[in-house]
């Protein structure tokens, strides 16, 4: 038996009892970093050993009992990613009882659904702010009797009849609770089976409602034993973790690193991102394709705007980058070893003194892997960063897969794909090509939601994804487009937006989110919105300057900047595929107005409904069939 198999078929009943032999390995060994306020504004990273995690772990567990939360009874978490999220999360886990994961961006109307849709007895509110959204809907919550503050509260007590406590306080409750009932949490972690609910996490939801995927202890340890095997994760990594831990993707890396020991450094703040990275110097790090695309444009914007010599040495390396990544990349999959032509590898080497260090200097300088997941990342931005030495490693996985399904290897990874499955997980291809899983990690249903579960759920464990793709020679699973968002045009065609989207988004370092139409039309179109950090210096030095966003996107020039990219990617496409008329909106989509989810995924309807007139404006005149 195999060590990676050894490891499946012996994963631990829970996370919960995942972590306590953790804790018991390596009591001493360094767990989490994270950000402390010190001083007027400053700030500095602090640890916490595996044992320091497990006292607070401990105590915030046996608090939750010593309020009367039973087996399984939902306990909710609405806050961005902090460290004492994760040790909510764990002393929930450690209770016996379940977590529903709450973003902090979903409005209060919503919060309200998710909680009482899940029976939430007590939710763990990070401020004021998030305490207020459930206040304010109190009445339709009979059942939600606690809030536990992250950050203290002024006159918070009794807010909305509930009873409110500080997060030191409920740890306070539970260290009498242990003085008394010293085994309780340890008995608690006993007492939990693998087929126990662990987790609700809700589908943002591109249409309609969000669905309550029930995650049980089971999925998790999956989870931790699939990436462990895999080699996803090491014991000797340093992670730097700023994903929501709201979505399934944040909650499957903790599952990772507990199963692997590895630290990580926990700070959620967008705006820290760049600044955090030399700092922490991870070895590994997930993120989203958005990111990679806005290091990407910034990196050209700035090449662009020292002109001269230093772009033109720019879009060499760059092309560069590209032709060594695909190169190696042709050669492993042909012979097995990435053999580069001697001049290209000498242009590598020169081009990586020149430009590529400074890019991995951005990362930390220290970045083995990068796990990039939720959408597709442009291939041409994936071939870059691979030629740059930032090793850029799509996967693929969904809410109802708690998260990572497939997976590129870390040496042998292959652009334009999603990788291979985790081990213990089976795909296949539909006959009309829609992709199906099984394995350990899929959703045990949608809660209170039988005839849903029943739609994507077969009686044999395959779970319909809704994503079409294809399954090359050696394992590696490709997507092509979501199944919902496929569309005929009135001639017949069918379209996949996606691709489209993609090449526009690699062609145009401007480009910040795109969307194509096109169903039961006669040609295709876009709604385009920019980058403003991007095209803000460019339009200042083009005659722009001064300028608000919303007019310089709206500019004939832009425009004309725009088409050029579009007539490139325009170029590289089937007639009927082509954009025949784009407009670039004002603004670009945010979650505030509904148009992204927090997961930052196009609500395709919403954006087509609340930009109608211009969509219609497209087809003024056009002869629809």
């Amino acid at each position: 038996m195999s060590s990676a198999q050894y490891l499946l078929e012996n994963r631990p009943h829970s996370v919960a009892h995942l972590f306590l032999s953790r804790v018991e390995a390596t009591p001493e060994r360094e767990a989490y970093r994270h950000p402390v306020a010190v001083g007027d504004g400053g700030e500095e990273w602090r640890s916490l050993t595996w044992a320091q995690t497990a006292r607070r772990v401990e105590a915030i567990a046996a608090g939750l009992l010593a309020l009367g939360l039973r087996t399984e009874e939902r306990v909710a978490i609405s806050s961005s990613t902090r460290i004492e999220w994760i040790l909510a999360d764990m002393g929930v886990m450690c209770a016996g009882a379940a977590a529903t994961a709450v973003y902090p961006s979903t409005n209060g109307e919503e919060t309200a659904y998710i909680l009482a849709d899940s029976d939430s007895r007590a939710i763990f509110v990070e401020n004021a702010e998030q305490l207020a959204k459930v206040t304010a809907h109190r009445d339709g919550l009979p059942g939600l009797r606690h809030a536990i503050l992250f950050d203290p509260a002024p006159d918070a007590a009794g807010a909305g009849g509930l009873e409110v406590l500080t997060l030191a306080e409920l740890e306070r409750h539970g260290d009498e609770h242990l003085a008394k009932h010293p085994d309780a949490v340890r008995a608690a972690v006993r007492g939990i089976v693998p087929e126990q609910l662990a987790t609700l996490i809700y589908t943002s939801g591109t249409t309609g409602r969000p669905k309550g995927v029930r995650l049980v202890h089971d999925c998790w340890s999956y989870q931790g034993a699939a990436q462990m095997a895999t080699g996803l994760v090491l014991p000797d990594d340093v992670q730097f973790l700023w994903l929501p831990l709201s979505h399934v993707f944040g909650k499957a890396l903790i599952a990772g690193q507990v199963q692997s020991g590895h630290v990580m450094a926990v700070d959620g703040r967008i705006d820290r991102i760049i600044t955090n990275l030399p700092v922490v110097r991870p070895t590994i790090m997930a993120s989203a394709p958005r990111v990679f695309e806005k290091v990407y444009n910034g990196i050209a914007a700035r090449a662009r705007a020292e002109g001269g010599a230093k772009y033109k040495i720019f879009r060499w390396a760059a092309k560069v980058a590209r032709d060594h990544a695909r190169t190696a990349q042709e050669q492993r999959a042909a012979t097995g070893r990435s053999r580069i032509p001697l001049s290209l590898a000498l242009q590598h080497a020169l081009a990586d003194r020149l430009v590529y260090g400074r890019i991995r200097a951005a990362f930390g300088g220290r970045l083995r892997g990068s796990a990039s997941g939720s959408a597709a990342l442009a291939p041409e931005i994936g071939y870059f960063f691979a030629g740059a030495g930032v090793n850029v490693l799509e996967g693929y996985g969904l809410t109802e897969t708690s998260a990572a399904c497939t997976v590129n290897p870390a040496d042998d990874g292959r652009v334009g794909t999603v990788g291979k499955p985790l081990p213990g997980t089976e795909v296949r291809i539909a006959e009309d090509g829609e992709i199906l899983l099984r394995g350990p990690g899929i959703m045990r249903g949608y809660h209170n939601l039988p005839d849903k579960t029943a739609e994507v759920l077969e009686s044999d464990g395959w779970f319909r994804t809704g994503d079409i793709g294809e399954i090359d020679k050696d394992g590696y699973v490709r997507i092509t487009d979501r199944k919902k968002d496929l569309f005929k045009t009135s001639g017949g065609k069918y379209v996949a937006p996606t691709e489209i989207e993609s090449r526009f988004k690699a062609a145009c370092p401007f480009a910040s989110n795109i969307l194509v139409i096109g169903n039961g039309r006669n040609y295709c179109t876009a709604l385009i919105t920019l980058d403003e950090s991007v095209i803000m210096p460019w339009a200042a030095a083009n005659g722009l300057a001064g300028r608000a966003y919303a007019d310089v996107v709206t500019s004939p020039e832009v425009h004309a900047l725009v088409d050029g990219f579009v007539q490139r990617v325009n170029g590289d496409l089937q007639r009927w595929q082509t954009l025949k008329k784009f407009a670039v909106l004002p603004r670009d989509l945010d979650v505030e107005h509904g148009e992204l989810t927090p997961s930052l995924k196009v609500k395709r309807p919403v954006v087509e409904s609340a930009y109608a007139g211009l969509v219609e404006a497209m087809y003024e005149g056009s002869r629809e069939a």
